[in-house]
């Protein structure tokens, strides 16, 4: 790919190119990248001649087009800035804790979060929950692959499994009777909806059948008081990857949830999950999002303190993790290419059963008369695949006491961090911050007068940013796909990254999911006052 300018589309010599974009067959093989955990080259037949041309992720590329099939000359796509806005805009969300806790003063202040899609569908999830029987609130990023199906799951029933981790004996007890008298259960989330979420329904009856066996599971412990965090965290992530692996290998008579089961397995996805509790902040990752938070000392200076590691081959303790886990012989095969068996990027991930289950049971499972390919279930067994399961959704859970000086809280799903460093994250947060006047920043010290104003005036609209960000989220997204490799925002590439085609759009930058959690420091303060 062109070092400069990775995002422009030759006119000329990729006009052909791009037509079979989008009317012919498309040949796709696996690129190995330091940077995403799913990247691909894209190839083009030629015609009649059952030959492969040159990649078009290769050619020097200058200017961005759009073809389309109803005009026979391209056209330069142009968006203004108000455009640009609206579609960075789409997918923002933001909340204030007083409107889940009943006024009750919260360590959590109030949370943003957005998201902007490369694949379609976008496989990103992100959920927002608060716990009704603990007061807790959870957030969580889940970056899907293979397609959306089991980031989609993951989303919608992880915090289930917490929550019930954490009820009493007494709470489990009565929801176990209650589904004995089939009475209503009683309430265990209050989720936060984000624009364009699929709607959060009810636990079909499959998925509640097995999350009523957990609980009582947790039951026959007899533990009075419930799980600790940790426990919950560190039970609930693996204990749901055993459900989805056992729900495709069950005899469903409904065709409809056999075949979504078998999508949920044969996809992936990894997950980064916080709990707050009052001061006491939980972080849960397998994967390679990640959680960060953003700390200003007393001195008003600011640092960024990681909460995860990301689980992939540039972490050597993963990498270890994996060798001692399988025989010696294969120390030079476990991974390739910095991917685990040459296939996934991140090391840990829910579902992707093809790198957990023997060859024999997935050809059992798969014979079963499902058709694969309308499905789209990847199969493919990688060279070297001695012994299973490869693959772990069991998370590393981080502790941290929140402080007075611990400000805010960012999770975002691994196309962020792709792009943008920790300590780039949390200046950007902090500008923004400053922008809208929540913190003073050092220009606010300097007198504000007329001629200042009409240059910070100027130097916006030469940004083409009309408006500041409301939402922190959006800011990251807008930078991320926006800055070039000299650290400028760049209006031309930001409208080039925003109307690529659908089947170029993910070669060049991911799905992106953020979310920006603020503290309250006077609450965590008062807590320690008090004791």
């Amino acid at each position: 790919m062109s070092s400069t300018l990775p995002f422009w589309i030759l006119k000329n010599s990729a006009r052909n190119s791009i037509a079979t974009l989008q009317g012919g067959r498309h040949f796709y093989s696996r690129c190995a990248s330091n940077r995403n955990k799913a990247r691909w080259r894209l190839f083009s037949q030629v015609p009649g001649s059952g030959k492969i041309s040159v990649p078009c992720s290769d050619v020097a590329l200058q200017k961005a087009y759009r073809h389309t099939s109803t005009e026979e000359d391209d056209f330069q796509l142009q968006l203004s800035p108000q455009q640009v806005n609206e579609v960075l805009r789409a997918g923002e969300s933001a909340h204030k804790t007083l409107d889940l806790v009943s006024g009750v003063p919260n360590s959590v202040l109030r949370f943003e979060s957005n998201q902007l899609a490369a694949n379609s569908p976008v496989e990103d999830r992100r959920g927002i929950a608060s716990c009704l029987q603990t007061n807790g609130l959870m957030f969580g990023i889940f970056d899907g692959h293979g397609g959306h199906a089991c980031a989609q799951a993951v989303s919608e029933r992880l915090f289930y499994y917490v929550a019930v981790s954490l009820m009493s004996q007494q709470t489990l007890e009565q929801m176990e009777g209650a589904m004995e008298s089939m009475k209503p259960l009683l309430p265990i989330l209050h989720w936060l909806k984000h624009p364009g979420d699929s709607i959060y329904k009810d636990v079909t009856s499959v998925h509640l059948d097995h999350l009523r066996v957990y609980w009582q599971e947790l039951l026959d412990l007899h533990m009075e008081m419930g799980l600790n965090i940790k426990e919950a965290l560190m039970h609930s992530f693996q204990r749901l990857d055993s459900d989805i692996s056992l729900e495709v290998q069950a005899p469903l008579e409904d065709e409809m949830t056999r075949n979504l089961s078998l999508q949920v397995a044969f996809s992936g996805a990894t997950a980064c999950m916080a709990h707050v509790d009052g001061v006491h902040l939980h972080v849960a990752n397998a994967g390679d999002c990640r959680a960060i938070l953003g700390v200003q000392e007393d001195n008003g200076m600011w640092s960024c303190l990681p909460l995860t590691c990301d689980h992939n081959a540039w972490n050597p303790a993963e990498l270890s993790r994996l060798k001692r886990e399988h025989p010696e012989s294969e120390d030079r095969t476990v991974i390739v290419d910095h991917r685990l068996l040459g296939v996934l990027m991140p090391c840990r991930a829910f579902g992707d059963v093809q790198l957990k289950w023997s060859k024999e049971l997935q050809h059992s499972v798969l014979e079963r008369g499902f058709d694969t390919e309308a499905l789209n279930i990847y199969q493919f067994t990688p060279p070297h695949y001695y012994t299973p399961p490869y693959l772990t959704a069991e998370p590393e859970v981080t502790y941290h006491r929140l402080r007075p000086q611990d400000k805010f809280l960012v999770l975002a799903s691994d196309g962020l961090w792709d792009v943008l460093g920790n300590e780039d994250v949390v200046r950007l947060v902090v500008e923004h911050l400053a922008e809208l006047g929540r913190h003073k920043p050092d220009l606010a010290q300097r007198p504000a007068h007329l001629g200042l104003m009409q240059s910070l005036l100027l130097q916006r609209k030469a940004q083409g940013l009309h408006a500041a960000d409301q939402n922190a989220a959006t800011r990251l997204i807008r930078h991320a796909i926006g800055t070039n490799e000299y650290g400028e925002m760049e209006p031309e590439r930001l409208t080039a990254m925003l109307t690529l085609p659908e089947d170029l759009a993910r070669m060049y930058r991911d799905d992106i999911t953020v979310m920006v959690v603020y503290f309250n420091a006077d609450s965590i303060d008062a807590y320690y006052k008090e004791g």
